[in-house]
């Protein structure tokens, strides 16, 4: 009847106390002793679990510090390589310059003393040219000077004074007396040409 009876809906709803019993712990079971191992066993796992991840971390930190450590070591001993490598080479290009620069040196010193010897030979050559053309140019005048006094003479044998004095005068306008032989070239006793230029001068010009 009661549970026929429809409820009303002022009333409170109650479950059946047969269904639904206040203290559930009633019903349960105590856990086993393999259930209760099983628990502390997962329980320990799961503990161990964040340990070993920790330790990995740490693990692979370690190493990519000892991997980053090595290649700087490396990089750096590289690096000295290549500078130890560029100073042998620079020493070696300088000791080259130095050798270089001793030969160069031994080549201009042979140059010059090269040059020296030709400017000997080219001032000797100038002057022994110069000696040349003043022995030639003074074998000219000579021989100009002789014209003049073949004239002068046979002006002075012929009794022509005033032709004479006027070879005499151009001559010595053209300072040619000085050139005339001082030695006798005839072969005879006489005066030489300069003497007897002299003698006819003298009788001549007063």
């Amino acid at each position: 009847m009661a549970e026929g009876r429809r409820r009303d809906p002022s009333e409170p709803f109650i479950e059946d106390a047969h269904r639904f019993p206040e203290d559930g712990r009633t019903n349960r079971r105590p856990p086993s002793p393999d259930q209760d191992a099983r628990r502390r066993k997962t329980q320990q796992r799961k503990r161990r679990k964040p340990v070993f991840q920790y330790i990995a971390i740490l693990f692979m930190a370690a190493f990519v510090l000892l991997l980053f450590t090595f290649m700087m070591e490396r990089r750096q001993s590289q690096q000295q390589i290549d500078d130890l490598k560029q100073s042998n080479s620079a020493a070696q290009t300088l000791q080259g310059l130095i050798s270089e620069n001793g030969q160069l040196k031994e080549q201009v010193a042979q140059l010059e003393a090269q040059a020296k010897g030709l400017a000997d030979q080219l001032a000797a050559a100038r002057a022994e040219t110069s000696s040349i053309q003043e022995q030639a140019q003074a074998e000219e005048k000579a021989v100009q000077a002789m014209h003049w006094f073949w004239q002068i003479n046979e002006a002075s044998v012929r009794g022509k004074t005033k032709l004479c004095r006027e070879l005499i005068t151009a001559m010595e306008e053209a300072k040619l007396q000085d050139y005339l032989p001082k030695e006798n070239i005839t072969g005879n006793d006489r005066f030489s040409p300069y003497d007897r230029y002299m003698e006819i001068r003298n009788k001549v010009i007063k």
